[in-house]
């Protein structure tokens, strides 16, 4: 049985969300550099220029990369045989994302209640989805949300013989529909199959996985290509104004599903795909 402090914790939380406000990861910085090397617009070129220099100051400066910090998500991996200790973990986690928020300096975005709108004033509650797995796994990703991108977001329950090229038609449409709302190049993650809300968890689950890396599946692998250069042929392009590069990857995650059903969903990730990982 692993033990885990719950006061360790409240410190990796605190850290890594100002990391993911403050340090773009790398996978996106290549990304974004090879998308200006490929963009043929001279205007969206000078904006992928932009965003690498705003990347830079926010690393070095220790400012945030974008003005809306986000709303906190955590993704967590937790192994049954692990027990955490000298406190619970949502309190451990939330009281992380308070301390981050508030020594980071960064802005407070929670409402705590939707109509209501008055603000929490440190970013708490974070949005927490919990996955037991085997073992004294510990691995928590920590994903600041901005509601732009977050705002673009689509689920629809399509019907099974709708098929791959009913995905297809709603994940390029919606891209579409986006626009410049979501502040291109973007990341999309997709979600497949499973029910109404797993197919929406597992679009942002999606966008966890490195740019650059293959879809274990092949038919998903292949997926994910064709729909990224179907997305880039929508000359969408850098925040909006015309180009190639309107996304930097298409990420897919499939869950089985009911016979009658067919769910998709689509969550994107702006320029500024933030999230950092801890394994304790």
């Amino acid at each position: 049985m692993k033990e885990i402090d719950a006061a360790k914790i409240t410190k990796e939380v605190a850290r890594l969300c100002m990391e993911a406000n403050f340090e773009l990861g790398e996978d996106v910085l290549k990304a974004i550099e090879e998308g200006f090397e490929k963009e043929e617009s001279p205007v969206g070129k000078e904006i992928l220029r932009q965003l690498l220099e705003n990347a830079e100051i926010a690393k070095t400066e220790r400012m945030p990369i974008c003005q809306d910090t986000g709303l906190t998500v955590i993704f967590l991996e937790l192994g049954q045989d692990v027990r955490i200790m000298g406190g619970d973990l949502e309190t451990a986690i939330n009281e992380g994302v308070r301390k981050g928020y508030t020594e980071g300096y960064l802005r407070k975005s929670v409402l705590g209640d939707p109509l209501e709108r008055v603000n929490t004033g440190d970013n708490t509650p974070a949005v927490i989805h919990t996955k037991i797995v085997p073992g004294d796994v510990f691995r928590m990703y920590v994903v600041p949300k901005g509601g732009g991108s977050e705002n673009m977001s689509r689920v629809a329950m399509l019907k099974p013989a709708d098929g791959v090229d009913g995905v297809k038609e709603f994940v390029i449409e919606s891209v579409r529909t986006a626009s410049a709302n979501p502040c291109p190049p973007v990341v999309v993650g997709v979600g497949v199959g499973g029910t109404f809300e797993q197919c929406a968890i597992n679009s942002k689950r999606a966008l966890l996985r490195e740019i650059g890396s293959e879809h274990p599946n092949p038919f998903y692998s292949e997926l994910e290509k064709e729909l990224l250069v179907k997305v880039n042929e929508l000359g969408v392009g850098p925040q909006g104004l015309g180009g190639i590069v309107t996304a930097l990857a298409v990420f897919i995650e499939a869950a089985p599903c009911h016979i009658a059903s067919l769910p998709v969903a689509l969550n994107l990730n702006c320029h500024a795909a933030r999230h950092k990982m801890v394994e304790l």
